[in-house]
């Protein structure tokens, strides 16, 4: 058994460490005397500890693992092989079962009594670990009683649906009254939502095919699945999701759009759903926003400093438009609000076109677009100029008519900030051109792009050094213009563990690309030129392509170099270089057309 050095004592340690004198460690003393507390908790009730200062400091000196559990993704079935009551009584949960032993985060891990108890519970091996008593208890409950075994209860459902003809509605949409099967549905659906906050997803596909029925969350930008047998409960979960959505519950043709706001644990989600008629059934897509985050400040964005400082003058310019690009998913929004939240102030009106609306924000007109009655981003764009705006927000420039009035805003004394659906900064202004905007238009307006990615970071956890192969040296050189020697650099990845669920990733983190329009590229943009104007912006001083952020980030240690080849490249891509050997000096097959080297870099 791992157990923690006996002769430990908390007090002398925090004394040592400086954290406490011998004065306050004698008034929580006698705290502890008159309440019974233990001594780490009196000193951080009393306010003079921190918590993680506290808890960081007994892992080093006791020799033992500090995990966090906010994101922890624990497995059911190993969490209950501990009865609930001697998990609440010892403030103990199963983390994950080794060869040796069970790995079990604890509140109090020098409690030897409590290791002996789960022990002989156990029947194995304890190795106690550090937690943050506040998450425990959100674990436990999460996995002890709040949290549905969702495979069991899609088993029951199935049970309770197969001599069912049909679904009595109103008790479905009630959601707390009817037969066994509505109240399942109901039970299924939020046991799917609560384990998709509990994992961080940022969406939830809810697939059917032939004869199973797929949940895939996607987390860090990554799909992860799980099946279950299909039967109907696909048609059931659809049905509850479409009622709780306010969508027609009997149109299955045709797919449709809603949402609606859910409670989880303690988080205001907003849930954007989206149903599509496939071979198997309707198939539905949960976009989860979660209201209680908040919005990101610019400096927790991750732009590099000077990119910040010029990413501010542009955006705190009187007027102009400042473009954000890059794919769904890619962070476009979080960057928007970002900027907003700084704009915001009471010298300026904000109004902002959304469709929809994702986060709310004080002070600031957002209007939700809504093209059934005729309220188009045109429309609201058109009236918002009469509002006597300062800042304006389009959600997205979709159309020839929404670029043309964004243009012309940003013209006569607005700042427009807007994004659009484009690969990189540089194709971005003649997009606005493809799309039927005036060239002078573009010219005049545009004072700034910044295109968009976001990477999977390496799990701190797990992460090892890795040698890169042959030819991933050769791309590492090629992008980064042989300014680098890939044999001298030092790279990581993440080997997987228990806390980042063995993936090696856990979190995202922004790689930035970003354009100030010259004089130069002007000159371009009203001829529509779009060679003169790659060209005049790679000559930009301070122009650094995504592919070289992303592999500064691997550089750091912070992603991995799949990481950078999945923003540089595509994999069909790479593939078509040679074989190359470690020391064949082989260089990469790229094109030889300067267009198509761009694009391939680009990952286009």
């Amino acid at each position: 058994m791992n157990q923690p050095p006996k002769k430990l004592r908390i007090g002398d340690m925090l004394v040592e460490a400086e954290l406490i004198t011998q004065e306050q460690l004698m008034q929580a003393l006698d705290e502890q005397k008159r309440t019974g507390k233990k001594l780490g908790r009196a000193l951080i009730d009393m306010g003079m500890v921190k918590e993680d200062q506290f808890l960081r400091l007994l892992a080093e000196k006791a020799r033992l693992p500090f995990v966090e559990l906010k994101h922890y993704k624990f497995k059911d079935e190993q969490v209950k092989k501990l009865p609930e009551s001697l998990a609440r009584r010892f403030r103990a949960i199963v983390l994950s079962e080794r060869p040796d032993g069970t790995l079990v985060g604890m509140a109090d891990p020098m409690d030897i009594f409590a290791i002996d108890e789960l022990q002989r519970a156990l029947k194995r091996p304890v190795f106690p670990a550090v937690v943050r008593e506040s998450e425990l208890v959100t674990a436990l409950d999460n996995t002890y009683h709040q949290q549905e075994d969702i495979s069991s209860l899609a088993q029951e459902l199935e049970s309770e649906l197969k001599d069912t003809t049909d679904f009595d509605l109103t008790n479905l949409m009630g959601g707390n009254r009817g037969n066994t099967s509505e109240l399942l549905v109901v039970r299924l659906l939020q046991g799917i939502l609560e384990d998709a906050v509990h994992s961080n997803a940022s969406d939830v596909h809810i697939e059917p095919d032939e004869n199973i029925l797929r949940i895939r969350h996607r987390i860090d930008g990554v799909l992860h699945e799980q099946t279950m047998k299909k039967q109907r409960i696909d048609s059931a979960l659809i049905m509850r999701l479409k009622i709780m959505s306010g969508l027609d519950i009997s149109e299955k043709r045709l797919p449709q759009d809603g949402r609606f706001y859910i409670k989880i644990k303690g988080h205001a989600v907003d849930v954007r759903v989206s149903t599509l008629p496939s071979q198997y059934g309707e198939s539905a897509v949960l976009r989860l926003l979660d209201q209680s985050q908040g919005i990101l400040s610019l400096e927790k964005l991750g732009m590099p400093p000077a990119m910040l400082e010029r990413f501010r003058m542009l955006i705190h310019r009187p007027h102009g438009m400042v473009l954000v690009t890059g794919p769904t998913g890619s962070g476009k929004t979080t960057t928007l609000y970002g900027a907003l939240s700084e704009l915001n102030t009471a010298e300026r009106k904000i109004i902002t076109a959304e469709d929809p609306v994702e986060y709310r924000l004080p002070r600031i007109t957002q209007v939700q677009i809504n093209t059934k009655v005729g309220l188009t981003f045109g429309k609201v764009l058109r009236s918002a100029l009469r509002q006597d705006p300062d800042v304006m927000l389009i959600g997205e420039m979709r159309d020839q008519e929404t670029a043309e009035i964004g243009l012309r805003a940003a013209m006569t004394g607005h700042m427009v900030l807007s994004t659009l659906h484009t690969n990189d900064a540089i194709s971005s202004a003649m997009r606005l051109v493809d799309m039927g905007a005036e060239p002078f238009l573009v010219a005049t307006a545009l004072r700034g792009i910044i295109s968009q990615r976001l990477i999977r970071r390496i799990c701190d956890n797990c992460r090892e050094p890795y040698q890169p192969e042959a030819r991933e040296k050769i791309w590492i050189e090629h992008i980064n213009d042989n300014q680098i020697n890939a044999d001298e650099t030092k790279f990581y990845f993440g080997k997987g563990c228990h806390i980042c669920n063995n993936t090696g990733y856990r979190g995202r983190l922004g790689v930035y690309e970003m354009l100030d329009i010259d004089e130069k590229m002007i000159d371009a943009l009203r001829q529509a030129d779009p060679s003169a104007f790659g060209r005049a912006a790679k000559a930009s001083p301070h122009y650094r392509p995504l592919a070289q952020g992303a592999l500064d980030a691997a550089m750091e240690g912070t992603t991995t170099i799949e990481e950078v080849f999945r923003v540089s490249a595509s994999l069909e891509e790479r593939e078509r270089e040679p074989e190359a050997t470690a020391d064949s000096g082989a260089p990469p097959m790229v094109p030889t057309n300067p267009q198509e080297q761009l694009a391939v870099l680009r990952g286009t």
